[in-house]
């Protein structure tokens, strides 16, 4: 675990968490359960070893596709809510995930970006390819459970505690926090990530990938790439101050 702080520039400005308050935000989990159930038992542990008054678990979308594990993820999640206070942010592949369900011939930009792993680990594997698009839509429809249906209705686009803007791909620069639509939340990339304007708040988001956390004065990427990097990053907030998981 690391404690980082904010350039000089950043620190003096000071953004904060609410007093007694602590935030745990994970980055994108891409179907590595075996990574999101050794993050959870390490933040069970930080909160033993240092126990504060509020905790909440921010996890910032892109919880499907890519790993083999898309169906065991959401399993630990639906199930670590039932015991702690959580808020589940939507990211770009829970929106591809619906999106195959209602219009089947999304299917190719679904399998593109790791679609079929997704199906695989629902059990679909032998109907991948003796079905038309429609039919793996409706039959992986049927094979998601209704806590799971739940889940993916009720994800949230973005969560503010304190200084911070948690959100899954970033925000669209000149645009108010609270107007941004869902698509930029969702999806956007270069015109964000080259951004160094003053957003309102630090923006804590996943979406794109990199070697180690990019703490910049603006915005804070925790997207390490797990499902390739085998690291699945969580940043904790306190007060004004934060570490690394």
């Amino acid at each position: 675990m690391r404690s980082l702080r904010f350039s000089r520039r950043r620190a003096a400005q000071h953004p904060r968490i609410p007093h007694g308050f602590r935030v745990y935000a994970v980055g994108d989990i891409h179907g590595r359960a075996d990574l999101l159930d050794q993050l959870l038992k390490a933040i069970d542990a930080d909160f033993i070893r240092a126990p504060v008054s509020q905790t909440v678990e921010v996890f910032l979308g892109d919880y499907v596709d890519r790993g083999s594990s898309s169906k065991q993820v959401l399993d630990l999640l639906i199930e670590r809510a039932r015991t702690h206070r959580t808020v589940f942010l939507k990211g770009n592949h829970e929106a591809l995930l619906s999106d195959f369900i209602s219009n089947p011939s999304t299917l190719g930009d679904w399998q593109r970006l790791g679609g079929l792993e997704t199906l695989m680990s629902y059990g679909l594997t032998t109907q991948i390819n003796s079905r038309t698009q429609a039919e793996l839509a409706e039959v992986f429809a049927g094979a998601l459970p209704l806590s799971h249906q739940k889940f993916l209705q009720n994800l949230k686009t973005s969560f503010t505690c304190g200084d911070y803007f948690f959100v899954h791909a970033g925000v669209r620069p000149g645009v108010a926090l609270q107007k941004q639509r869902e698509e930029d939340l969702l999806w956007i990339r270069h015109e964000f990530l080259h951004c160094e304007d003053n957003f309102g708040k630090i923006v804590v988001h996943g979406h794109t990938p990199v070697p180690q956390p990019d703490i910049r004065s603006n915005r804070i990427n925790i997207d390490t790439g797990a499902y390739a990097t085998g690291r699945l990053t969580c940043l904790i907030l306190e007060a004004d101050k934060m570490r690394i998981v």
